[in-house]
């Protein structure tokens, strides 16, 4: 993806299927136009596994300080109604607000792959280096056009209103995720090579997950809405 900023909120979470057709309308139609209208908020893009309920969502920020900003915690304090009844049917919610440590290549891609890791004891200096070099090599590989590297570190906050509505959430660590256009490409970079190599580099806790692109807004987007006559 096209680095837009320094910092993302990344966030995995299921839906059960007799909620799928009104999530999709609340989170296209009202909830993806709500973050995107707050300052700082420059992408949002919503990803699902197939037909399944597996869903990825990814915020990407101007900077790290839009996460404990007077906006943000605005709205994340008052929910509108049909937040705080969709809220509870996030099952399984994964969460984690991160620095952007590295991207590469441009645009937003049709199919992702999110690596969640974590590095053993001791070697978080060497994974970075050989994530980031992972990030870097993505565009020149057939069939794949983006990456990016994100570093989970959470701000010291009280839990906002839909933290309390949806739950205890869970926070991933290290997190690379990398689009593409092919399906195989993809697939081939959670095969068992990368996988090898992540665990060389000094990775654990190791988990892959593919996705599809169901819709995404700029800050851009909302900005035309408002200035779009009547």
């Amino acid at each position: 993806m096209t680095r837009l900023g320094d910092a993302a909120v990344a966030m995995w979470w299921n839906v059960d299927e007799a909620y799928r057709v009104e999530f999709h309308e609340w989170h296209s139609k009202e909830h993806l136009p709500e973050r995107l209208s707050i300052p700082g908020f420059r992408r949002g893009t919503r990803w699902q596994d197939g037909t399944h309920g597996a869903f990825f969502v990814l915020y990407e920020l101007s900077d790290y300080g839009v996460l404990t900003s007077a906006d943000y915690l605005a709205r994340l304090n008052d929910p509108t109604p049909w937040s705080t009844k969709m809220m509870p049917l996030h099952r399984g919610m994964v969460r984690s607000q991160c620095r952007i440590l590295a991207a590469s290549g441009e645009g937003v891609a049709r199919i992702l792959r999110t690596v969640r890791l974590s590095p053993r004891p001791g070697e978080a200096d060497r994974l970075r280096r050989n994530l980031e070099e992972l990030v870097a090599s993505v565009p020149g590989q057939e069939g794949l056009t983006s990456a990016m590297l994100l570093h989970t570190e959470t701000p010291d906050a009280e839990p906002t209103a839909e933290q309390k509505i949806r739950g205890r959430d869970g926070a991933a660590d290290w997190i690379v995720v990398i689009g593409g256009h092919d399906r195989a490409a993809l697939d081939r970079v959670a095969g068992e090579s990368t996988e090898a190599r992540l665990i060389e580099a000094g990775a654990q806790n190791i988990e892959f997950n593919r996705y599809d692109l169901v819709h995404g807004l700029t800050a851009l987007d909302m900005q035309r809405t408002v200035e779009e006559p009547a």
